[in-house]
């Protein structure tokens, strides 16, 4: 579309077809579907699920209710709707509801074009500018949203209360011919959700005792958590009867998947003084932990586990091994299994506890997590530990057990520069052989969190002892702590 025209006139000429908000969303996801575009990148998991519901309810021209937990990418699939619009729309110059000119609504709009025909000038509306988004309080008003007689306009055009020029609108009056949003609708009062099914179902506006008729061209996308459906709110039947499809969304339901969307919005962390590398592991145990945490019972399930808690946890964990690097005054360090104890600041404040949760703390249910995250990924790997065996029987882990048994002690020091952190490992031999015999194509650079995290686990599992020094952790052998304490 030619931007350059600047008249009613002009545009006629060119021969422009208007359209509604909802027959470009419709045109546009045609054109994706037919040249295989994904219209909706970065929503991982969603392939097979939430996304082809949202291109049928798009196809249909319904305004769309998002019903999911926290941090499940409601809002991010609203805005990213907007690149199913037009790049370029035109409307009445100075018109605060972008009216068509070809179908003007607003008064100012239908007496210029009255007025000045063809000669009517026209601008035009970015696509980035037709988003409006405004999250549901108990103290948004009617005259937010639709709007109110304003008195100072009043007095300064002198105009009575009967003149419909007196009234200010609201933002979605405002939003004419753009996307508007409503995040967590049920906390809307319900009064105001009444209005809103009006317009969405009559046009019709109705502003202190002023009944107007006002076609408004708005496409609606809703979101709403379960647990304000049911516990803060609810949605009033009549609204719920005209929003044309309601979609289910939900988590990541694979680690890979997980990690992609960890990834994808972490993004900015590369920019660093030093190079920090993260082992696959480190990543799956992070991923694992909010797995863990949504099967917790310790976690209220109701209010879900925010996709967030993986990617707050993963800068904190990148953190802890870059300001250990810094204090080294190094320009290169790998994440360490004690750094996973850097994120618990990152999982506390994520997390709905139950009572049994309160009772116990946010720390130690944390420091729970990622006990359950470790020992569900060692058994992916690793020989199941029998709780109890027969006296002569050998098991994978005699070794090792064994160089603990001998050795008085050995320590890990939290703040160790990389050169001595994998020497204090490597000096475990049967260690080492253990992790590269079941885990066979583990890189040089992975080795160390690999054996650090066998020896978490044995701790884990009863196997091995743990104790924290000035400096950092102590692992000894099992019976010999025990013997010490005694």
């Amino acid at each position: 579309m030619n931007t350059s025209l600047s008249t009613f006139g002009a545009l006629k000429a060119s021969g422009y077809q208007p359209k509604s908000i909802k027959t470009e969303l419709r045109d546009n996801l045609i054109l994706n579907i037919q040249a295989g575009r994904n219209s909706f990148p970065g929503m991982h998991g969603y392939e097979q699920t939430v996304i082809p519901q949202l291109e049928r309810a798009i196809l249909s021209k319904h305004n769309i209710n998002l019903l999911g937990l926290r941090g499940q990418g409601k809002t991010r699939i609203a805005r990213l709707m907007v690149n199913l619009l037009d790049e370029y729309i035109p409307y009445v110059a100075g018109s605060e509801m972008n009216d068509d000119p070809f179908q003007p609504i607003s008064r100012y709009a239908r007496d210029i074009i009255a007025e000045k025909g063809d000669d009517t000038p026209i601008s035009w509306l970015h696509r980035s500018d037709r988003f409006f988004e405004k999250l549901a309080t108990p103290d948004v008003t009617i005259a937010d949203l639709i709007g109110d007689i304003d008195p100072i306009k009043a007095a300064n055009l002198k105009l009575s209360y009967a003149d419909d020029r007196v009234i200010h609108f609201g933002m979605i009056p405002r939003a004419n011919r753009c996307l508007f949003v409503i995040n967590e609708l049920p906390d809307l009062q319900a009064r105001i959700q009444v209005a809103l099914f009006n317009m969405l179902e009559e046009g019709d506006v109705q502003i202190r005792g002023f009944k107007l008729r006002l076609p408004l061209d708005v496409h609606f996308v809703f979101t709403a958590n379960p647990e304000d459906y049911t516990n803060r709110g609810s949605i009033v039947t009549p609204l719920k009867d005209r929003i044309g499809s309601q979609i289910l969304t939900h988590y990541a339901p694979t680690i890979e998947i997980a990690k992609q969307i960890t990834h994808q919005e972490s993004a900015h962390l590369d920019q660093r003084l030093c190079t920090v590398h993260v082992p696959e592991l480190a990543k799956d145990i992070l991923e694992q932990i909010a797995f863990e945490a949504r099967d917790s019972e310790y976690i209220d399930q109701k209010s879900g586990v925010s996709a967030r808690m993986s990617i707050t946890a993963y800068e904190n964990l990148i953190s802890t091994a870059e300001r250990r690097a810094l204090m080294n005054n190094e320009t290169e360090t790998t994440v360490r299994y004690s750094d996973l104890l850097g994120m618990i600041p990152s999982l506390t404040g994520k997390m709905e506890l139950v009572y049994e949760g309160e009772q116990e703390g946010t720390s130690f249910v944390a420091e729970h997590l990622i006990s359950a995250a470790t020992k569900t990924l060692f058994l992916q790997s690793f020989p199941k530990i029998e709780k109890l065996k027969k006296q002569d029987q050998e098991t994978a882990y005699d070794e090792v057990l064994q160089w603990f048994f001998d050795a008085d002690e050995m320590e890990l020091l939290e703040e160790a520069p990389e050169k001595t952190h994998l020497k204090a490992l490597l000096a475990i031999k049967p260690l080492q052989k253990l992790v590269q015999h079941y885990c066979p194509h583990v890189t040089k650079a992975d080795l160390p969190f690999h054996m650090e995290f066998v020896l978490w686990a044995l701790v884990e599992f009863k196997q091995l002892s743990k104790k924290r020094t000035a400096a950092g952790l102590s692992f000894n052998d099992l019976y010999g702590e025990f013997l010490t304490g005694l």
